[in-house]
């Protein structure tokens, strides 16, 4: 029984200097490091029609953070019903690259700068375009098209005195 509180007082007294050198390596630095994350910016993005204003709903907000020129990956949300979509993860200082991405609608993209804590981001959608098309003519090419000659590339017509008479 004797020995039983031997080796027990034993023990208490061992803890404690078993303990303590664990406790210097924190204070020393040469433990694990805790470095708490950055700041972030609440950038609150609504994606809206350019001809009513009315809201888009379930559009693709496409965020890219951008640090020191390299991007840092993409997230994405989708807009509520009132057009908003809302991310508190991009740190205060960055830059982000914003896309949306709607159906029936241009896709948009933009960067911002992030230098306060809050961002809100207003962005109107428009509808698409009439779509170009080589074979068309346009008012800013006149007459001849790039190749010069006012006829498409790959349609070659002989000089008029060199044709063969139909029969």
């Amino acid at each position: 029984m004797m020995r039983f509180k031997f080796c027990r007082a034993l023990l208490l007294l061992a803890a404690p200097l078993v303990l303590l050198p664990m406790l210097q390596s924190q204070q020393n630095g040469r433990g694990r490091k805790y470095k708490p994350p950055p700041p972030t910016c609440k950038i609150s993005v609504t994606v809206v029609k350019s001809t009513d204003g009315k809201p888009v709903e379930n559009a693709s907000v496409v965020f890219h953070p951008i640090r020191g020129g390299k991007d840092e990956g993409n997230m994405e949300l989708k807009t509520d019903e009132d057009g908003k979509t809302v991310i508190n993860v991009v740190p205060i200082g960055d830059t982000v690259r914003v896309q949306v991405i709607a159906e029936g609608y241009q896709t948009y993209g933009g960067e911002y700068e992030l230098p306060d804590d809050s961002k809100d981001i207003v962005i109107k959608l428009h509808r698409p375009g009439h779509q170009y098309s080589i074979y068309e003519k346009h008012p800013d090419q006149g007459a001849s098209n790039q190749n010069g000659s006012g006829q498409s590339g790959s349609q070659q017509q002989t000089p008029p005195d060199t044709q063969k008479p139909q029969q």
